[in-house]
């Protein structure tokens, strides 16, 4: 039979506290999401209160008399023999008087604003209301534009969808009312929508226009040839077509020129699908040379301790009334999660404005220039040597992080790149490399483009000694496809 003891052990562990714990959580978070967290806290801790603490308001206000009674000041605006208006009438009063004065210069715009519009599927649900549809059709033809994805395809066949309605919505309909409804969407507005495929999208679009010479042509080679056309083997379609090199490129002109994604159409303040905003979160201003780095606040409140619960606090914990002793310990409990979230939250805002201010300095000339080729070799291990942050510090400040410079709004991570060593011996950084690529592909001859190879030795020529596979990486990096499909006649 097992006996039982009683051991001692003696270990070291790493315990964070409770503020160390609301940083980490908080690092990860924009501005946007910042100001989300703390309208959440405010609502579920009543000890925490929004606003400047009104204590330190009436500090600063006595403080601010008593400057002015030592120093006798008079308003020099105070007149009782002036008035304004015995020298402005109404008649004389510009219309832009009484309006709020503000200079843009002031404070940077936080975010763009966009007109606000119906959606994509909201366009094409109101189209369902000019075909011929019965009742029961269209709320079928509605219930099938949610099925559309977010390029404007209708991937799903007529059987998949006529059961797909069966479980989803208890309606029963045959495959040929649905194929039917399909084919009424496919004739919507913008041409080319609930396509299955991008091959049935083109032809619809080329179906709408003008059936000049090239475009017949162009529906022929889409139709007959698409699986060549994509491949890019134009030859082959000459030949078999008998066709010259000018009729051929007039056609291919024509499908270059439509659109590869239908839902694409509805991107600008029209119809707007899917708004978009990016609220920077650092704001980097040159002024003569001198980089100025502010961190956005702008919609996030100041925070404090509620004064009636520190009260409260006071009173109960001088009784020995258990049920008080209870509101006390509740009420302490509420306090510490406070203070622990507003020194949190100045922890953030020092982390997130050190780590800013060190990639600054690293990256001095882009942000005084705003050429990619000034950008240094940086990893978030350099970074954290110079701040003493940990890696996992520094790769939550900057995920999914914006700064604002005069040259665009970039994320933070666009500043870090790894090095590569050109034949001078010094370190260079890949993102050089990538745009000496894009530059070497935008000039290079169309109808004989440069391989792999070719950019390898180019790259060469020009200093950079890369490997093949590398080059291969930072061209499916950069979505350059590979030469054989670059080619034009």
């Amino acid at each position: 039979m097992a006996s039982l003891s009683l051991t001692q052990q003696q270990r070291l562990q790493a315990k964070l506290s409770p503020t160390q714990i609301q940083v980490i959580k908080l690092l990860e978070l924009p501005s946007c999401e910042l100001q989300q967290r703390i309208n959440e806290e405010l609502q579920e801790n009543p000890a925490l209160e929004e606003g400047r603490d009104p204590e330190e308001v009436q500090a600063e206000k006595i403080e601010e008399e008593d400057f002015y009674e030592e120093d006798d000041y008079t308003n020099p605006l105070q007149n009782d023999e002036f008035n304004y208006d015995d020298y402005v009438n109404d008649d004389e009063t510009p219309d832009y008087a009484g309006r709020q004065r503000y200079d843009s210069s002031d404070q940077p715009n936080d975010e763009t604003l966009y007109q606000g519009s119906a959606s994509f599927v909201e366009y094409l649900k109101q189209q369902v209301y000019l075909t011929k549809m019965t009742k029961p059709q269209r709320h079928i033809a509605k219930w099938v534009l949610g099925n559309i994805d977010e390029d404007g395809f209708l991937r799903r066949t007529a059987e998949q969808l006529v059961d797909d309605l069966a479980f989803q919505e208890g309606l029963v309909v045959s495959d040929e009312e649905m194929a039917d409804i399909v084919g009424q969407i496919k004739d919507f507005d913008p041409p080319g929508v609930a396509s299955a495929t991008l091959q049935e999208c083109l032809l619809k679009q080329l179906s709408v226009k003008p059936q000049t010479p090239s475009v017949v042509l162009a529906q022929q080679l889409l139709a007959d040839y698409f699986d060549d056309f994509s491949q890019h083997r134009f030859d082959r379609i000459s030949a078999k077509l008998n066709i010259d090199d000018e009729a051929l490129k007039q056609a291919i002109d024509e499908i270059v020129h439509l659109n590869q994604k239908p839902a694409n159409t509805f991107t600008g303040n029209v119809y707007e699908g899917r708004q978009s905003t990016i609220i920077p979160d650092f704001y980097v201003e040159n002024r003569d040379g001198e980089l100025i780095l502010s961190l956005n606040t702008g919609d996030i409140p100041e925070l404090h301790i509620s004064h009636d619960y520190e009260d409260m606090l006071k009173t109960y914990s001088d009784t020995t009334s258990k049920d008080k002793k209870d509101a006390a310990r509740f009420i302490k409990n509420k306090i510490d999660a406070a203070n622990w979230f507003i020194e949190a939250i100045k922890q953030r805002n020092e982390t997130l404005t050190r780590t800013m201010s060190a990639i600054l300095r690293k990256q001095r000339d882009y942000f005084l220039e705003g050429d990619e080729m000034a950008l240094k070799p940086m990893i978030l291990q350099d970074i954290a040597d110079v701040t003493g942050y940990d890696v996992s510090t520094i790769s939550r400040v900057c995920n999914s992080k914006y700064v604002q410079t005069e040259f665009g709004v970039f994320p933070l991570k666009h500043f870090f790149s790894e090095s590569l060593t050109n034949a001078e011996g010094e370190e260079v950084s890949t993102k050089e490399i990538k745009l000496i690529m894009t530059e070497l592909v935008s000039n290079e001859d169309k109808s004989n483009p440069l391989n792999d190879d070719a950019l390898v030795q180019a790259l060469a020529d020009k200093g950079y000694s890369i490997a093949r596979r590398t080059v291969a990486k930072y061209r499916e990096q950069l979505d350059i496809p590979v030469a054989r499909l670059r080619k034009q006649l």
